[in-house]
């Protein structure tokens, strides 16, 4: 298990993504540290890793508090010695659909600042302790806007890219005393919680929608939840103990490039588009 006696924290473990990352940390053989504002869904995401005989411990702790997050690892610290991983999976309301020119103030500025606030806390104190123990990964996840202009995305967008430079700035900061900071930059997992819910509250509509972002990608697939987890695993292990500074795409090719016109020669399509720029 390439994550023995690692320890490793995840702030907002009781999402979608965060339980998922946390559920793959664990198999992997690490010793995770759950954290959430609902700590009824944080216990259930421990259950979950219990019952597969993996080693999790939940704590309650607002990861927009900076003095609710020291507590909690000087606890960590106290109980394991050591702070190894240090995720923050943190989800923050946004509001989009809407054009820039139209969007208020606050609701433009809201996901910026809320999701800078707690990027910025969480990795504030888990790099004091790692500077100290010569070690440790601090890891972020931003999404497809992060590395591509992309329409009606409100804030969110710049949320993504500011995350993404913290991450860089960060990892130059701290590499000196052995700590790695890595962002991944998801595609959107059409089964994450916010996908399926809208799913159901309209599933016409999101076919369409997932069919156009499946479209844009060149493997013409979006990445699940367990790509991501996956990445998350490879990351934190000393088999990517190099690895710091970058945000790593996993947009299925995304933000490489716009691939909505190129279709495979297996399409059902009656004509292939084949790459040539048209006037």
């Amino acid at each position: 298990m390439i994550l023995q006696s690692k320890n490793a924290i995840i702030y907002g473990a009781g999402g979608s993504l965060g339980s998922a990352i946390a559920k793959a940390f664990a198999v992997a053989g690490a010793r995770v540290f759950l954290t959430g504002r609902n700590l009824s869904s944080v216990r259930n995401v421990a259950d979950k890793i219990h019952a597969s005989g993996g080693n999790a411990e939940t704590a309650q702790v607002d990861a927009f508090d900076e003095g609710a997050i020291t507590s909690h690892l000087e606890a960590v610290m106290k109980s394991a010695g050591s702070v190894d991983i240090s995720f923050n999976a943190v989800g923050v309301d946004v509001i989009q659909n809407i054009p820039l020119v139209d969007i208020s103030m606050a609701d433009f500025m809201s996901p910026i600042t809320l999701t800078m606030q707690t990027r910025f806390l969480t990795a504030k104190a888990a790099g004091r302790v790692m500077m100290k123990q010569g070690s440790g990964i601090i890891m972020f996840l931003t999404a497809t806007p992060g590395g591509i202009g992309y329409p009606f995305t409100a804030g969110f967008a710049p949320a993504c890219c500011a995350v993404e430079a913290l991450s860089r700035n960060l990892a130059s900061e701290l590499g000196v005393y052995g700590v790695r900071v890595v962002n991944i930059r998801s595609g959107g997992s059409p089964d994450s919680k916010v996908f399926k819910e809208a799913i159901d509250h309209n599933p016409i509509e999101m076919k369409k929608v997932i069919r156009t972002m499946e479209e844009d990608t060149m493997l013409k697939k979006l990445p699940l939840m367990a790509d991501i987890a996956n990445v998350a695993v490879f990351l934190a292990s000393d088999m990517s103990g190099k690895i710091t500074g970058v945000t790593v795409d996993v947009t299925a090719g995304t933000t490489a490039g716009l691939n909505h016109r190129v279709h495979s020669r297996d399409s059902n399509d009656s004509t292939f588009r084949s790459l040539r720029n048209s006037d």
